[in-house]
């Protein structure tokens, strides 16, 4: 009951300072500052790269770091394709999708084969990357450095999160679900 606690404050935390739903603004963005802040600002991005951390927390330790690099390394690949403006379909309802699908995951725990994970983890992470970088001008390295550098921060934060849920009797598919529930309101926002 206390992860439970705690996860609701810090879901509440999160959307109180995110700024809108989704952190896609419609113009153009650059520096470091801009890359930093894009990851937090919507709530569909924040969700999704802290229930990947959250994922990895779930895997053996020996195993946990393989979630988030393979999602920074896909970032990075969507954010390039972005940036090269090369179109890609779904990128918006697919990010929302991921929020979903990401909290399905850590639902049903161990049931869900790590391979399919990390299979699921790369292919949305090329959405979020693109959505990031066709959004990027001018000084585009030092923005994509600061989305890829919150985005870990992220990862790390979600990792912090779901080892603290593992020690609570139903922490993990409590948490899961309300990642499911998050997405399925940013779904019908």
């Amino acid at each position: 009951m206390r992860t439970i606690k705690l996860f609701a404050t810090t879901v509440v935390s999160l959307t109180l300072i995110s700024n809108a739903a989704f952190a896609h603004t419609g113009h153009g963005t650059f520096g470091f500052a801009a890359g930093l802040a894009h990851p937090i600002a919507g709530l569909d991005h924040l969700l999704a790269m802290f229930a990947v951390g959250i994922w990895a927390a779930m895997q053996p330790t020996a195993r946990a770091w393989q979630g988030p690099a393979v999602f920074l390394a896909m970032l990075a690949i969507g954010a390039g394709l972005g940036v090269a403006d090369i179109g890609l379909p779904f990128v918006e309802p697919g990010i929302v999708a991921s929020v979903l699908l990401f909290g399905a995951m850590i639902a049903v725990g161990h049931f869900f084969p790590a391979a399919a994970g990390l299979l699921l983890i790369g292919g949305f992470a090329v959405l979020h990357g693109h959505a990031h970088g066709s959004e990027a001008v001018g000084a585009v390295s030092s923005y994509m450095a600061g989305f890829m550098a919150a985005s870990a921060l992220l990862h790390l934060g979600g990792f912090a999160f779901g080892r603290m849920a593992a020690l609570a009797r139903f922490g993990l598919p409590a948490t899961g679900l309300a990642l499911v529930a998050a997405g399925a309101a940013l779904a019908g926002a």
